[in-house]
């Protein structure tokens, strides 16, 4: 597998995708450090749902290089990239809503998932404890035995978001996070991040703008699938382009 020299977790250079002549991502070229957040903000169409799918194999670039951890992500398959710690947690949330709480996170720990494995599989203490500990991230300790289907939207956003924690991902890709929540929820998942953030690295899509100034963390700016501008949420805001393309006045 080739592998590349970078102090950078995750590298984007000069990647460039075409669907039917329109190209989502020009020439895009991105690096985040290892245990850095980074908000990825921009208009529809900007090529943010399209780097992510990059990044996790969904999508292959048509030129340029995707390197994670100093591998080469472009001859690996999704299941690959996500086996290298690649966690991805898309805007609508997807739990198993027939299934409680513990159960949800019981099902997507990270562990041998071949048939005899499986067949033979008992919960071990590691395993209880790594749940627990999952729980308390997300603040759905006191919700374990319910059944997901009956949480919040903000709290199957956690919960998804949780079920990501227990595959131990080195890197997590959270879209649109707080889309759809109340203004406490959002405050919470901005606190449910951060805290996240402390031993995991974090690309944030969002367009909530007080969301992302919520966060405080760097952000780059998409417009026609490349940087258009990148820094504080001061600088972004103020960049005369990206008002133009994005903010309005």
């Amino acid at each position: 597998m080739d592998t590349l020299t970078t102090p950078s977790l995750l590298y984007l250079n000069g990647v460039t995708v075409s669907f039917d002549g329109f190209r989502a991502l020009n020439n895009l070229s991105l690096a985040v450090e290892p245990g850095e957040m980074r908000a990825i903000i921009g208009p529809n169409g900007a090529g943010k749902t399209t780097m992510m799918d990059v990044i996790t194999g969904k999508t292959r670039a048509d030129d340029g290089e995707v390197f994670f951890d100093e591998q080469d992500l472009s001859r690996l398959d999704e299941a690959d990239i996500a086996d290298l710690g690649i966690g991805r947690k898309f805007q609508k949330p997807t739990v198993f809503e027939s299934h409680t709480v513990e159960d949800n996170l019981r099902l997507a720990l990270r562990c041998d998932r071949k048939a005899r494995a499986a067949l033979l599989w008992r919960e071990s203490a590691d395993e209880r404890r790594r749940i627990d500990r999952v729980l308390d991230t997300i603040r759905l300790g006191g919700l374990r035995h319910v059944l997901a289907g009956s949480l919040s939207h903000g709290q199957k956003q956690w919960l998804e978001i949780g079920m990501l924690l227990a595959q131990e991902p080195k890197l997590l890709l959270v879209d649109e996070p707080v889309a759809g929540m109340t203004d406490v929820e959002t405050q919470q998942t901005a606190e449910l991040l951060r805290h996240i953030n402390q031993d995991r690295t974090v690309v944030v899509v969002e367009h909530d703008m007080a969301f992302v100034r919520e966060l405080g963390v760097k952000v780059t700016c998409l417009h026609e699938g490349s940087v258009l501008a990148e820094g504080t949420i001061d600088q972004v805001s103020q960049n005369e382009r990206v008002i133009e393309v994005y903010l309005g006045r």
